[in-house]
């Protein structure tokens, strides 16, 4: 049994952070690249990981839509570390900072590669330690406190990660290049930071949106005309023509080929 991945208690500031400025401007910055990421991702059942009260799958028409969590108002309560769905049942997970305030991340991507079907998707999005955010998080002045108290993954690592599991990230952004001031002013006048960071340094953003997808080796899909035409072909009976200079039979499968080309 793994143990539970556990995350730090709402009461840790994040609820007052998540109405903050800060707050504000790294969710807004997400959703819209969440809304970008899932928009064209089709299925039946997708669910959302973290974050309860924000809606993540907005932009998504998948049928059956569920926010899952430990707490909250949630539709799916459940444990991190054993997402309570059937094996290859999912055909899409968002996860909005739910790997790196949990204790075991690596176990939460081992069950969200187990609940997703072939081609399934995944959208993660985090705190990038190398930024500004990263780099006030490091210092001994940073409280105690969502969002600084959770072990910041970098991109290179989450994408090795995903690549063990049998993931191919298909596409990443990175975003929000203003240092983490409090008031809302400061982080206006950050704004030239953000031209800049987009330009100059793009991977120092202190956010980040990556989506893989999941392969299965071995699976083929084949479209049912060719599948016709291959089990057309290998009813074909070959004709066997005895030479004059060969004792034994050779197999003519000149007729069976032709065939096969014209009926294609």
């Amino acid at each position: 049994m793994t143990a539970q991945a556990a995350r730090p208690a709402p009461g840790a500031g994040l609820r007052a952070w998540l109405a903050s400025p800060q707050g504000h401007y790294i969710l807004d910055w997400e959703h819209a690249h969440f809304d970008l990421a899932v928009a064209d991702i089709f299925g039946y059942i997708a669910v959302q990981i973290g974050f309860p009260g924000f809606d993540f799958l907005r932009a998504n028409r998948i049928p059956f839509r569920f926010r899952a969590d430990v707490s909250g108002a949630v539709d799916v309560r459940l444990e991190l570390g054993q997402l309570p769905f059937a094996s290859a049942a999912v055909d899409l997970v968002v996860l909005p900072h739910a790997l790196e305030f949990a204790e075991d991340p690596h176990q939460i991507l081992r069950e969200v590669e187990r609940v997703l079907i072939p081609e399934g998707r995944v959208v993660v999005s985090g705190f990038n330690p190398f930024s500004l955010w990263g780099l006030y998080r490091s210092c001994r002045r940073a409280p105690p406190e969502f969002p600084w108290n959770g072990h910041y993954l970098s991109v290179r690592r989450l994408s090795d990660w995903l690549s063990l599991l049998g993931f191919e990230v298909e596409a990443g952004q990175f975003g929000c290049y203003a240092a983490p001031v409090r008031s809302e002013i400061a982080l206006r006048r950050n704004r030239l930071l953000e031209k800049s960071g987009q330009r100059w340094w793009p991977f120092a953003g202190a956010a980040y949106v990556l989506q893989a997808v999941k392969r299965v080796r071995g699976l083929r899909l084949i479209h049912p005309g060719r599948r016709d035409r291959l089990v057309r072909a290998t009813r074909l009976a070959p004709a066997v023509e005895r030479r004059d200079d060969q004792p034994e039979p050779v197999i003519r499968r000149h007729r069976a080929r032709h065939d096969e080309e014209n009926a294609i």
